[in-house]
C-alpha cells in the first residue's frame, strides 16, 4: 500500500524549525497563527535573527521570547525571555494529542498574547506584558522538546496597531482533525470558489462594512475580473462601506464568487447600488429588472422570502468549472493572466528559470493539488514562489492560459499535436480535469483520422517500434 504523504512539517525532539519567510513584516510587531499536533511542549521561539536546524533555546545567549504551550508534561503554559522563566501558569492553552489545534501568538511592543485559533485576539487565553519590551524579535521558530512536534497551517500575520482592531471581527472556526493527525478528505471534496468567499485563505485585500466595522476579506484577483474597484496592485488593500450592511455585502460578493445570490426584495436596491458603485454590470441589470417586475405585480414576490437571483451564464462548459457560471468579464481576465496584475505567485520550472507570474487562487481553483500546496501550510503557502521539475515547459504554459481561458484553442498554439500528450500527462497530473477531457477528445479525433495526422502518425510508429 503507498504510504500516504504528510501535510505537515514534523521537528524532532530538541530541534527547531526556521525559514526566512516566516518573519514580522515589522520588528517585534506581529502573529503568528498555526496548527499544532503534540503531547506537549509545542515551542515557538522569537529572535532577531534565523537560528539553525539544531538551535535550541536553552542554549540561546542572544535576546529572544520563547512560548511553551503544554510545558511540564502538558500541564503549564511558560513563556521565557532570553531563557529565563518569567511565566509559569498551570492548566492555559494546553496541548491536544489526538488531532491538530489551533493556535496564536503575537507580540506588540512587548505584549505577548496567546490564543486559540487561526487569528489575533480570537479566543484570547493568556497575555503578558514585558516591562522591558525586546523590540527587535522578527524571525519565528518552531521547536520542540523530548517529543515530536507537528505544525502545519503557519502564516505569519502583520499586526499594526490598525489589524488589531479589524482581526477582532473576523470569524474563525477550529479544525478538527483525526486521530492520526490527518483529514480524509483535505476539505477538497466539494472544492471550487465558493471556498475562497469570505475566507482569509490566499487573500489580500479586505472591506470594512457597516457601523460595526466587520472585516471582510476577498481576493483582487477575483474582483478585478468581475468590475472596478480601482485597487492598489502592491499594498493590501482597504475599502471602507460604512454606509452598507454586511448582508448586502454578503450577497454581493456571494454573486462575483458563486454566480448566485438571495437577498430580502426590501434590499435590492442596495445591492444594486453597491453592484452600480463597482461596476458589476451584470448584477446591476438583474437587480433593476427583478427591481421593475416587482412594481409592475407585487404578487410576484413573497415579502416574508428572499429573492434569488443566478447569472445567466452563455459558456460552452457545464458544471462547477472556473469561469462557467460566474459574472466575470472574460477579456478583463485573460488580461490579468498576460500581465499578472495582482499576482502573488512567481513560477519557476527546472532549467527555464522564472516563467511566469500568476494567482495563487487560479492554479488553486483548477487543480486540487496546487490547492493542497497552498493551502496546507507547506513551503508554498507562504512563499511567493513555486519550483517544478520535470515539466514540460511548453505544456505547462499551455495548461496555465487554459486556466485563465477555460478553452483550449489548438488553433491559437503551433503545433499542438507535438504538445497534446505532454499536455494530457500533465493535465492528469495536476488534476485539471476538464483539459485532461479536452486533450482525450483531441486525441481521439486525430487518431480517428486514420493516422492521417501527425500525432496519428506518431502514435503508429510507436506502436510499430515496440
Amino acid at each position: 500500500m503507498e504510504k500516504k504523504q504528510k501535510k505537515f512539517l514534523t521537528v524532532a525532539p530538541f530541534e527547531c524549525a526556521w525559514r526566512n519567510d516566516l518573519r514580522f513584516k515589522e520588528a517585534g510587531r506581529g502573529c503568528v497563527a498555526f496548527e499544532a499536533f503534540a503531547c506537549n511542549d509545542v515551542t515557538v521561539v522569537f529572535r532577531e535573527h534565523v537560528g539553525s536546524q539544531h538551535y535550541h533555546y536553552k542554549r540561546d545567549n542572544s535576546p529572544h521570547y520563547t512560548v511553551i504551550i503544554g510545558s511540564h508534561r502538558n500541564r503549564r503554559l511558560k513563556i521565557e525571555v532570553d531563557g529565563k522563566t518569567v511565566v509559569d501558569a498551570t492548566g492555559v492553552g494546553l496541548c491536544c494529542s489526538s488531532a491538530f489545534q489551533s493556535y496564536w501568538i503575537s507580540i506588540y511592543d512587548g505584549l505577548i498574547s496567546i490564543g486559540k485559533g487561526r487569528y489575533p485576539f480570537q479566543n484570547l487565553v493568556f497575555q503578558w506584558l514585558d516591562s522591558n519590551p525586546n523590540c527587535s524579535v522578527q524571525y519565528v521558530g518552531l521547536s520542540s522538546w523530548d517529543k515530536h512536534v507537528g505544525y502545519r497551517n503557519v502564516n505569519v500575520l502583520p499586526l499594526t496597531q490598525n489589524h488589531i482592531s479589524l482581526w477582532k471581527h473576523v470569524d474563525c472556526g477550529e479544525y478538527e482533525g483525526d486521530e492520526n493527525g490527518e483529514d480524509e478528505s483535505g476539505g477538497y471534496g466539494e472544492w471550487g470558489l465558493e471556498n475562497f468567499l469570505e475566507s482569509w485563505e490566499l487573500s489580500d485585500m479586505f472591506f470594512i462594512v457597516g457601523k460595526e466595522e466587520r472585516a471582510v476579506p476577498a481576493h483582487k484577483f477575483l474582483l478585478a475580473a468581475s468590475g472596478n474597484f480601482s485597487l492598489s496592485s502592491t499594498n493590501e488593500d482597504v475599502v471602507q462601506l460604512q454606509d452598507v450592511t454586511y448582508p448586502v455585502l454578503h450577497a454581493f460578493l456571494q454573486y462575483i464568487y458563486t454566480g448566485h445570490t438571495q437577498i430580502p426584495e426590501s434590499q435590492l436596491s442596495s445591492l444594486r447600488d453597491l453592484s452600480l458603485q463597482f461596476e458589476v454590470m451584470s448584477l446591476v441589470k438583474q437587480c433593476e429588472e427583478i427591481i421593475e417586475r416587482f412594481k409592475l405585480n407585487k404578487r410576484l414576490f413573497d415579502s416574508g422570502k428572499n429573492v434569488e437571483i443566478s447569472f445567466p451564464s452563455s459558456r460552452p462548459h457545464c458544471g462547477a468549472a472556473f469561469p462557467s457560471g460566474l459574472p466575470v468579464n472574460m477579456q478583463r481576465l485573460k488580461q490579468l493572466g498576460l500581465t499578472s496584475e495582482y499576482s502573488d505567485l512567481d513560477i519557476y520550472i527546472e532549467g527555464h528559470g522564472l516563467i511566469a507570474r500568476s494567482h495563487k487562487i487560479i492554479l488553486g481553483l483548477w487543480s486540487v493539488p496546487f490547492a493542497k500546496m497552498f493551502t496546507n501550510g507547506m513551503s508554498e503557502s507562504i512563499s511567493s514562489k513555486v519550483f517544478l521539475r520535470d515539466v514540460s515547459l511548453e505544456a505547462f504554459k499551455v495548461m496555465l492560459n487554459f486556466m485563465y481561458s477555460g478553452e483550449l484553442n489548438k488553433e491559437d498554439i503551433m503545433d499542438i499535436d507535438t504538445l497534446l500528450l505532454q499536455l494530457l500527462l500533465l493535465a492528469d497530473q495536476f488534476g485539471v480535469t476538464l483539459l485532461h477531457q479536452e486533450c482525450c477528445k483531441t486525441l481521439l479525433e486525430c487518431l480517428s483520422e486514420g493516422w492521417s495526422s501527425p500525432i496519428g502518425r506518431r502514435t503508429q510508429y510507436a506502436q510499430f517500434s515496440k
